[in-house]
């Protein structure tokens, strides 16, 4: 029970890698607090993962910035503490980098870079009283330069940045600020594998473990190990858990 004790906020916790990170956390000994946009499948995850721990589901839509401290005020007045805050959402298209408009800046900054930083400003306060973590997410999109996402790797590019900077600033607090970078067996990809077979197979090719990421086990468990206490003397740093398929020098 490597997380006995702890409160974890997670964004985007209902579904894909945010809910395999919660039930990770939560057979680890967490208390989750789980913020997502859809009602249905939020109480879904809710109670499934009140099978296993203390849990809470917050209907929240994350690009209304006036409401984000609100989330964490809620953590706090359900659990009295936070240690583990994980910016998980994230909402994007994908165009060329011509045919990228404003409005698509606006949707992924808005759902991914904003909500980050500003939780990241609401939760300090408390995270600095349990000396405790953050979790971000990066993206190959940025870190490669993929085509047809300017504005998500944009966005994942910023928060590496503002996480790092975190991890410079909070050290003298003991808040580690890391970085997961994956590639996950989500249900988004696994719709793209039944639309283009072809295209998702060569891209498993090029991957050098030939397999995407379980949300739970391979995922969730990277994130477990950086909530715990094992990854105390790691912070500023971007985890990829890819497969193999970026590898950083």
């Amino acid at each position: 029970m490597r997380l006995q004790g702890k409160v974890v906020l997670i964004t985007g916790g209902a579904g894909g890698i945010g809910r395999g990170m919660a039930l990770a956390m939560a057979k680890e000994g967490a208390k989750l607090v789980i913020v997502d946009v859809n009602a249905e499948t939020g109480k879904a995850t809710e109670a499934e993962l009140q099978e296993i721990t203390e849990a809470l589901f917050i209907e929240a839509d994350l690009m209304d910035r006036a409401s984000l401290p609100r989330l964490v005020d809620q953590t706090i007045e359900r659990f009295g503490q936070l240690n583990v805050l994980v910016n998980n959402a994230h909402a994007s298209r994908q165009h060329s980098f011509m045919e990228t408009t404003e409005d698509d800046l606006n949707l992924s900054f808005g759902t991914g870079f904003y909500p980050t930083f500003l939780l990241m400003q609401a939760a300090y306060p408390h995270l600095k009283k349990t000396e405790g973590t953050v979790i971000n997410f990066a993206s190959g999109a940025g870190i490669a330069g993929n085509i047809h996402q300017a504005a998500y790797a944009a966005a994942k590019e910023a928060i590496r940045g503002i996480t790092r900077v975190a991890a410079n600033e909070w050290g003298v607090d003991n808040i580690n600020c890391n970085l997961i970078s994956p590639i996950a067996n989500s249900p988004g990809v696994q719709q793209w594998k039944e639309a283009q077979p072809e295209a998702y197979a060569t891209m498993v090719e090029k991957i050098p473990l030939r397999r995407l990421g379980e949300l739970e086990e391979d995922i969730g468990r990277v994130a477990v190990f950086l909530a715990s206490d094992d990854a105390s003397y790691m912070t500023g740093q971007t985890l990829m858990v890819d497969g193999g398929a970026i590898q950083l020098r």
